[in-house]
């Protein structure tokens, strides 16, 4: 309860810091219903002349693609304000002062502000994928499964950033790589079905884009074996688990800003 409260302060300051430039709600929307706009001209031009890449129908393919534009709205809105400065605190040894505070300093990094201006590219995604799951005929657990698998992609993501982040202990320009991470990630706009099989193995074990995007989606869809179910969640899990571990063990090379 003491760690919910002091969420709800940080989110509570941020929102209010955020909406003295109103403006930028309606700019960020613009934005957003241009970039889904166009992801949705790309969808369709696969789909000219009947052809239905990697098995996947038009209406299919949308939600892979609601899919998607959920998932960057809440990085949008919560992974890249934060976990984008963790490197900034470990350059400017503004870190110091977060170890120093009587919270989590993984908690602190993770939740301490909040970007309301990606909250449009989640709501398109979520208007696409109850349009498309009314054009296929979907019913409240096939949604519900879809959005806990999805939750479970977030986690993932969550994860891989945060690492990525810790490494700046021993890297200085590892926000390159977090660019080069969100870049492998335009690739969930599509069915992981859709790519050739190299590339298909590239994104299921190397880095995980089927389980963020697709995955939801064929589970949405009923598609989602047992074994491919646990091991979506298991993998959510373990990485969770190994982002603490690294952040702990990464503690243990930083010698603050003063030494």
């Amino acid at each position: 309860m003491r760690y919910l409260r002091v969420l709800g302060r940080f989110w509570g300051t941020s929102f209010a810091a955020e909406l003295e430039y109103r403006g930028n709600f309606l700019l960020a929307t613009l934005s957003s219903l241009g970039g889904a706009m166009g992801s949705l001209f790309g969808i369709s031009l696969l789909y000219q002349g009947g052809y239905q890449p990697g098995g996947w129908r038009f209406e299919e393919a949308l939600l892979v693609l609601a899919a998607f534009l959920m998932l960057d709205g809440l990085a949008f809105t919560l992974l890249s304000p934060n976990l984008n400065r963790v490197v900034e605190q470990v350059q400017r040894g503004t870190l110091d002062f977060v170890l120093l505070k009587p919270l989590d300093s993984q908690f602190w990094l993770s939740f301490r502000t909040i970007s309301p201006w990606g909250l449009s590219d989640g709501l398109i995604g979520l208007f696409i994928w109850f349009y498309a799951g009314s054009r296929l005929g979907l019913g409240l657990a096939d949604h519900l499964q879809g959005f806990a698998l999805l939750a479970a992609a977030f986690v993932m993501l969550y994860s891989l950033w945060f690492i990525i982040g810790s490494s700046s202990i021993w890297f200085v320009k590892v926000a390159n790589a977090t660019e080069v991470l969100r870049a492998l990630l335009e690739a969930g706009r599509f069915p992981v079905q859709a790519f050739p099989a190299v590339y298909r193995f590239i994104f299921t074990f190397m880095v995980p884009v089927a389980f963020l995007t697709t995955v939801p989606a064929e589970a949405a869809l009923g598609r989602l074996t047992p074994f491919n179910l646990g091991l979506a969640l298991l993998l959510a899990l373990g990485l969770l688990l190994f982002s603490r571990a690294f952040w702990r063990f990464a503690l243990r090379s930083y010698t603050s800003a003063s030494s």
